[in-house]
């Protein structure tokens, strides 16, 4: 689009609630607009302290690309007439960010802020800001600075576009300031640049509705580049009454906000069918088979039947999406279940202006009995007690309702697997066997012993201690075994003594089974009480055998559910939970996250259904033990979800996942197979958030194919983190990151690997036991199970990550390299002055450190990042991987590939792996070079080092510190003409001492 005549309109509507300045109460106030270099001022108001103005203005914008770094600045004055001066009453700033198109401006109220920690102010203003491209819209002449008290008015001459406006418009007209011009009207160049995430009005625009949808107003990317159409965008939603612009909510009305504040208020016609009676017999057996239809529109919902009752009870919730509703009418109608035609048994009609309004924390409203009648409006035997009333979101009924909008297409028995829900993952314990001795073991043969082993098993769990090869029949293992187990304790302990017969031949021994409930838990190190457990032979034995004998084997433990440790369930990248499992050891949480999944737009079909594209999405949102799940919006590639949860936060350092799902047990022929297919996640670390501040993002959902990275949609969030102990909050950075036992018996990476692939499977299979389940696929996706696996791409990525870590470093070794060769001379004799005050005054080398530390954070700060990180393609090498890398990447473990790709696969492993296997000797060479300084490998480089040390000793002895380091600095630092080409010669000497790599075979 071809930008011209690109304008911001501000309409200063009027002031709520000032304070007063003048003395008596009141206030004469007048308002100052600050934008791009141009200046406007209101009217001045006479002792109002809540004025009215309904004042537009238009300023230039000079660059559109640069509309987002702009703000504009508004300040509210008292009018001293006495003494022709004025005071401050309040400021507001509007970032560019935050400009929408005239469409979609409405007027927001904005609190007043000071200017100064010492000012005092109160009070709010209410203006209306929209961008517009309009010709015939002049822009309004700015006041310079020459004459600020003069006040003259006169009537605007551009009204509002496509508005006909008859009110009186003010501004001020002074004599331009020679020091300061007004900014010159310039035409906008043929091709510009939008500003990004900015959408501007054009002609053919219409009146802005009262209820815009969420606007796109700013894009974000990381601080790798990446395609606009991949970056993070920030959105200005209508969210519980009030518009978020800047991470504040700015309320459009004077009511106060509703409890679900993160999503946009959504109503529901709530219909609650309870139960019947006496309802009239149709069939001819004198019995009914009753079901009721809930109808409204083109919608209707069904509640199952009941055989052969009359008076049946059903107590099911429908809910159906007021803003979609077409009719006046809401029919509730009683039918009979038959094999051929369903017959009509009554009916009760409600008129939906009649029907009441509920605002939590209301109860809720009672059911009341209504009499049922026939198609004519007459009444007729039977009753149903029914509850009908118009709520939120916020209603206790909306969980658990029959929703039109996610269920419109979807039969009552697959209703169940649509709804929202929230699930608490089981509490995971570590299960410490130490396995430490058998005694008095008796093998099938007598004559030989034991080749004795213990298997230890707690349900799909199996672990084994090695084979002892002792000639005795009480073997020592003294071994530990570790396990994972979840509250309520469903499996047992088993413990089975078997010999090694022959090779692939086991015979068992005895066996003992222990309740894990009977099991110790510690939280602590503290010592483990053992004990000895008699071993219970598998099969049936003869008793008078067993009396004869004088000892039973028996086999030593020691046995404890250890608390101290977190339960590894997840990625250690991405860990939004860090607590020991003993809750005796939890700390007060430090605040509150509170999530709001609005919508998704954009997205990629996942099945087909009726010869079309579409998806049954439902969001997924995990952060410790909680995991939440939105209901499923049925046949949408928009749905519009606005659904708000809560956390307890206890750590920073955790990260929230929320993943969208597309559900394939609907019973329909597009599933594509019985698993959820995944469409994309996101992952918000929580110490990257302000406290208080309102994230209102879309973030692109972006999975990686074996075609390359696809964009499958984008989601609409609304976060919130809120700090309840400041104090606590900034402990936790003092503290470990993982509880005590990490650190006092850290387990083994081969250890934490197989227990975080034990705790994932316990905790899908738990969570696919709930009603309607989170399948396994979902947890694993969510826990990111496969990110321990080889990936070529990963491999890259994580080098140039490490490459990018020093890149700052090289960049001080060529600044310095710059300074010893004088490629600039007046740099470098700065930098020889400052190092010799360095030098002869080194107790100030720390404070200038830390002082240039500390300006380089001030810096920054406005620079600082005012969004949540998201996920980089370019930073993941996820655009120029190759396609033969990427199939590598999905091909499944062990592979499924055939044997020539493998080779090459392989090969190319080799080449890799080789080139590193380079890096890292050479890396060894040096420090071994360093150890061979003193240890007389080379007896003429150790003699010649040690006489070094020994005259470097005597002179540093008699010679000041400052002397020697000047004398080295400056010989660093030389000038080129004093430097030879050749190493010089300690660097020719170290390169000269041995290595051990002459042992190497």
């Amino acid at each position: 689009m071809i930008l011209s005549n690109l304008k911001l309109g501000v309409e200063v509507v009027g002031a709520h609630n000032l304070l007063p300045k003048d003395g008596q109460g009141s206030s004469s106030s007048f308002v100052e607009l600050y934008f791009d270099g141009q200046r406007f001022r209101t009217t001045i108001k006479e002792k109002d302290l809540s004025p009215v103005w309904n004042e537009t203005f238009y300023f230039n914008i000079s660059d559109p690309s640069n509309l987002h770094m702009l703000v504009l600045d508004a300040y509210v004055y008292n009018n001293i007439r006495a003494t022709q001066s004025r005071s401050f009453l309040g400021k507001i700033t509007i970032n560019g960010t935050s400009f929408v198109p005239y469409s979609d401006s409405v007027v927001l109220h904005y609190p007043l802020e000071k200017r100064s920690i010492f000012s005092r102010v109160r009070g709010e203003l209410g203006l209306k800001v929209y961008i517009i491209d309009d010709p015939s819209i002049k822009s309004s002449t700015p006041i310079s600075a020459a004459n600020d008290t003069q006040v003259h008015s006169h009537s605007a001459q551009t009204p509002a576009p496509k508005i006909p406006r008859s009110e009186v418009r003010h501004t001020f007209h002074h004599l331009p300031n020679p020091n300061h011009p007004p900014q010159q009207q310039q035409a906008p160049p043929p091709v510009a640049v939008y500003p990004q995430g900015t959408r501007y009005m054009t002609e053919d625009m219409k009146v802005p509705e009262p209820q815009p949808p969420p606007q796109l107003v700013r894009m974000h990317s990381a601080t790798m580049a990446q395609p606009v159409d991949y970056a993070l965008k920030e959105t200005s939603p209508f969210l519980g009454g009030g518009r978020v612009v800047g991470g504040r909510v700015i309320r459009t009305d004077r009511m106060s906000g509703c409890t679900y504040d993160l999503v946009e208020k959504m109503h529901f016609l709530f219909v609650r069918v309870v139960k019947a009676r006496e309802l009239p017999a149709m069939d001819v057996t004198g019995s009914v088979d009753p079901y009721v239809e809930v109808r409204i529109g083109n919608y209707k919902g069904i509640t199952k039947h009941i055989e052969k009752s009359q008076n049946p009870l059903w107590n099911v919730v429908f809910a159906f999406t007021r803003e979609r509703m077409q009719a006046s009418v809401l029919e509730v109608v009683v039918k009979d279940k038959d094999l051929l035609k369903d017959d009509f048994v009554g009916l009760c009609r409600f008129d939906l202006n009649e029907v009441p309004m509920r605002v939590p924390p209301d109860s809720p409203l009672a059911p009341e009995w209504y009499r049922l009648a026939d198609k004519k409006g007459e009444k007729i035997k039977g009753e149903l007690m029914l509850a009908v009333w118009i709520g939120t979101q916020a209603d206790e009924a909306f969980p658990d309702a029959w929703h039109s909008d996610a269920a419109l297409s979807v039969d009552t028995a697959a209703s169940t697997l649509i709804r929202s829900k929230v699930y608490h993952a089981p509490r995971l314990w570590y299960v410490r066997v130490n396995v430490v001795e058998a005694q008095d073991l008796l093998p099938t043969e007598k004559t030989r012993f034991p080749d004795a082993y213990v298997k230890v098993q707690i349900g799909n769990q199996v672990l084994k201690t090695k084979p002892v090869q002792a000639r005795t029949f009480n073997p020592l293992w003294n071994e530990d075994l570790l396990f994972v187990a979840a509250e309520p304790f469903e499996d047992n302990l088993v413990l089975t003594v078997e010999d090694r017969v022959a090779p692939g031949k086991d015979e068992i021994i005895g066996r003992v089974i222990i309740p894990l409930s009977m099991v110790e838990k510690r939280a602590d190190d503290k010592m483990i009480h053992s004990r000895w457990f008699n071993l219970e032979k598998p099969v049936a034995i003869d008793i008078d055998q067993l009396k004869k004998e004088k000892f039973s084997s028996r086999l030593h433990l020691r046995v404890c559910l250890d608390g101290g440790y977190h339960v590894l369930d997840e990625s250690t990248h991405y860990s939004s939970d860090l607590r020991p499992t003993a809750k005796q050891l939890w700390r007060p949480p430090i605040g509150v996250l509170e999530l709001g999944v609005l919508n998704a737009v954009g997205l990629h079909p996942m099945k087909t259904r009726d010869g079309k594209g579409t998806s049954d999405t439902y969001c997924v949102a995990k952060y410790g033990h909680k995991w939440v799940r939105t209901r499923t919006i049925v046949d949408n590639l928009c749905p519009k979800y606005n659904e708000q949860y809560t956390w307890e936060v206890f750590d920073p350092a955790t990260v929230l996942t929320v993943g969208v799902f597309d559900n394939s047990h609907l019973g329909d022929k597009g599933s594509n197979g019985t698993k959820d297919l995944k469409v994309g996640k996101v992952r918000i670390r929580i110490s990257t958030l302000e406290t208080g501040r309102v994230y209102t993002h879309s973030y692109p959902l972006l999975v990686l194919h074996p075609t390359g990275v696809k964009k499958m949609g984008e989601l609409h969030l609304a976060i919130r983190f809120t700090c309840t102990s400041f104090a606590n909050m900034l402990y936790k950075y003092s503290c470990p990151l993982l509880p005590k036992m990490h650190y006092v018996r850290p387990f083994t990476v081969m250890q934490l690997d197989m227990l975080r692939h034990q705790a994932v499977n316990i905790v899908a299979m738990r969570l696919g036991r709930a009603e309607p389940p989170l399948r396994k696929e979902v947890v694993e996706y969510m826990s990111d199970v496969d990110s321990h696996l080889w990936s070529m791409r990963r491999s890259k990525a994580n080098f140039f990550r490490l490459m990018s870590i020093f890149t700052g470093l090289f960049a001080v070794g060529k600044w310095f390299g710059d300074i010893c060769l004088w490629k600039n001379p007046i740099t470098t004799v700065l930098v020889h002055v400052l190092f010799l005050m360095l030098v002869s005054f080194p107790e100030l080398i720390l404070p200038t450190v830390f002082l240039y530390m500390f300006l380089i954070g001030v810096w920054n700060y406005r620079y600082r990042p005012r969004y949540p990180p998201h996920m980089n393609t370019k930073l993941s090498q996820a655009e120029s991987v190759h396609p033969d890398e990427l199939d590598e990447e999905f091909d499944t473990f062990p592979t499924s590939r055939g044997p020539e790709l493998v080779r090459m696969r392989y090969d190319r492993l080799r080449s890799v792996a080789g080139r590193i296997q380079t890096v890292v000797g050479d890396v060894a060479t040096q420090g071994e070079r360093f150890q061979s300084l003193l240890s007389w490998r080379d007896p003429r480089a150790t003699a010649l080092f040690v006489t070094f040390c020994l005259i470097a000793a005597l002179v540093l002895y008699v010679t000041p510190f400052q002397v020697i380091a000047a004398l080295i600095g400056i010989y660093m630092m030389r000038h080129p003409r004093f430097r030879h080409r050749l190493p010089s010669v300690p660097i020719n000497f170290f390169r000269r001492l041995p290595a051990r790599t002459d042992s190497m075979l």
